[in-house]
């Protein structure tokens, strides 16, 4: 087993040596006793400038989004107003996300002027606390948790029954554990990017 192990580093070893050869015959450079290929060269710079110009002037515009919570992987800012069920974009500050503000991206899930319900009820998993479960007009939009994923104490939004007010909106997410307006509340409408999703 030492012996193939051995063999395996020494082919490894050789490719990577020759792998600036290689790089140099592929994009039209002269290698040994072959003559460079302007042409072949000129290709590959008018397929590769563009490519790396466009993914350079774009990648800023594009946000990767880190949490399960939402159905992307990458998402942009999208122009126009936000509307219900559209990504939001937004900085977050709770001792829950840490010290320092983070960037979350979320869903618009109940707009200004909609009715957001909730529903307490005791918590059913041995533990004391209560649970709430929220409402936008009669579409179910999530149910807290009494404690975090470290056990600590929770505490959810306390709403009753009544409409968002202007300038505010109840973000939330796609994922029963995602933490949301459920904690921390309706967002305010000018602190919300709208995004698209692009991955």
């Amino acid at each position: 087993m030492p012996r193939l192990a051995c063999l395996a580093a020494n082919r490894l070893w050789l490719g990577l040596k020759t792998l600036p050869a290689q790089a140099a015959l592929a994009l039209g450079g002269g290698v040994g006793n072959q003559p460079a290929d302007n042409r072949r060269l000129a290709l590959s710079f008018a397929v590769i400038l563009p490519v790396a110009t466009l993914t350079w002037l774009g990648l800023p515009s594009v946000t990767l989004v880190m949490s399960p919570s939402i159905d992307a992987w990458a998402v942009r800012r999208a122009p126009g107003p936000v509307r219900k069920g559209d990504l939001v974009e937004f900085m977050l500050s709770h001792p829950i996300a840490g010290p320092k503000p983070v960037s979350v991206t979320k869903r618009a899930l109940c707009l200004p002027g909609e009715r957001l319900r909730e529903i307490e009820r005791l918590s059913v998993d041995g533990r004391e606390g209560t649970r709430s479960w929220y409402y936008c007009g009669r579409t179910f939009l999530g149910a807290s948790r009494p404690f975090g994923l470290d056990g600590r104490p929770l505490p959810h939004l306390r709403w009753g029954d009544r409409p968002i007010p202007p300038g505010f909106v109840y973000v939330g997410s796609d994922h029963a554990g995602g933490f949301d307006s459920r904690y921390f509340g309706p967002v305010r409408l000018e602190r919300l990017t709208r995004m698209e999703r692009i991955l």
